[in-house]
């Protein structure tokens, strides 16, 4: 008390003042749902808990700490995890086989949710009270998280198991955009009718999936969403862990939903570099001025496209993003090739959800006249989303 009293008065003002912006600070900072422990803490305590996680599970403002760890901390009995693509320390490459094994950490059994056991199995929900859902989406029909949660919801409801889901903001849930799904067209890359960018939190598409009835014999699951704190859709937010191994960064992630088209087609996205879904390129000069070589990368890309050849294209790290999802890169990658159908291989309309695209491209169509066709979908779409959205 001394030592204050001797300190002159505008630097004793000015440390209040930096200790209430610190703190109106805090207040204010995004908790997402694995941080709001007062609101599911309590329903877990005394229960045979299994976890849906990654390495996206993490309390950020807990010096990054696993929500599993978290958890065992807590006193919480965690029986088993269950995993989506990328495995449970996301460093499995896309459509790689992810087994079941023993977290080296903790020693919880690690069951996959990629491969041939997408959805979990009565004999693996039996010994269980509760499951808790916590992966980090980034807001696109074809990122395979949401068909995760998807199988998980239906499991869940068939076994009369309820769910807990903590939520996390959307790093492209300002805006929706693109074609809608088509019937017929449904796979693990695209389950829900609903367009390439969704603007819903995975809470938000749970509470969707589940009120659409869009669960197997439309069934509904016990359902809990956790949401998050201080944040709304207009909010960027970045994420402080990748959500899988070739989405490094915030740009990657806003230009993913554009350059991931490229999956469907001949050309490099970028795979086998460090700058995945920043670039694109083909082992042609005509394709564009810059050049990147794809190669092996363990942890990111074992196997990429034209590996080990020179591939000439765009570099998009410097890309306004104006217009976030766009077809104007894939429309000048085809224009440039002269290729025709073969610029398009058999996975392209599985990966879009509909045949019309492709069509539409083929036919010469231009960006403009392609997205007048989406318009009617989407605004129904924006309808239906009004009554699942938790926030602004």
């Amino acid at each position: 008390m001394k030592q204050a009293k001797n300190l002159p008065l505008v630097y004793i003002l000015t440390i209040c003042l930096v200790l209430a912006s610190n703190a109106a600070s805090y207040a204010q900072q995004i908790l997402v749902g694995a941080e709001q422990a007062q609101l599911y803490l309590p329903q877990l305590q005394g229960k045979k808990v299994g976890i849906v996680g990654n390495q996206t599970s993490i309390l950020p403002q807990s010096n990054q700490q696993h929500l599993v760890d978290f958890l065992l901390e807590n006193k919480i009995q965690v029986v088993k995890v269950f995993v989506p693509e990328h495995g449970f320390r996301g460093t499995a490459d896309a459509g790689e086989k992810v087994n079941n094994s023993i977290d080296a950490k903790t020693g919880l059994p690690i069951v996959s949710l990629y491969g041939a056991n997408k959805k979990p199995s009565a004999e693996q929900l039996k010994d269980l009270d509760v499951l808790v859902f916590d992966l980090q989406d980034v807001g696109v029909r074809f990122f395979t998280y949401i068909s995760t949660l998807h199988y998980v919801m239906e499991a869940c409801a068939e076994q009369g198991k309820p769910l807990i889901l903590l939520d996390r903001p959307n790093p492209n849930g300002n805006y929706v955009d693109g074609p809608m799904l088509k019937k017929g067209f449904e796979s693990f890359v695209g389950m829900h009718p609903i367009p390439i960018v969704h603007g819903l939190s995975i809470g938000e598409l749970a509470q969707m999936i589940n009120g659409e009835k869009w669960l197997k014999g439309g069934a509904k699951v016990n359902l809990t969403v956790i949401p998050v704190a201080n944040w709304n859709h207009a909010m960027a937010y970045e994420l402080p862990v990748k959500p899988s191994p070739n989405l490094p960064n915030a740009l990657s992630i806003s230009l993913y939903p554009s350059t991931c088209l490229f999956e469907g087609t001949v050309v490099s996205l970028g795979r086998g570099t460090y700058f995945p879904f920043q670039v694109y390129g083909y082992p042609n000069a005509k394709f564009g001025n810059f050049s990147f070589t794809p190669v092996a990368i363990d942890g990111m890309s074992k196997t990429p496209p034209h590996q080990d050849q020179l591939c000439y294209g765009r570099d998009l790290r410097t890309e306004s993003l104006e217009q976030p999802f766009t077809l104007s890169y894939l429309l000048e990658a085809y224009q440039r090739s002269d290729m025709k159908e073969k610029f398009f291989n058999s996975y392209f309309n599985t990966l879009v959800g509909t045949d019309e695209l492709k069509k539409q491209i083929l036919a010469g169509k231009t960006e403009t006249e392609i997205r007048e066709t989406w318009q009617k979908g989407l605004t129904d779409f924006a309808q239906l989303r009004k009554k699942y959205l938790l926030y602004p």
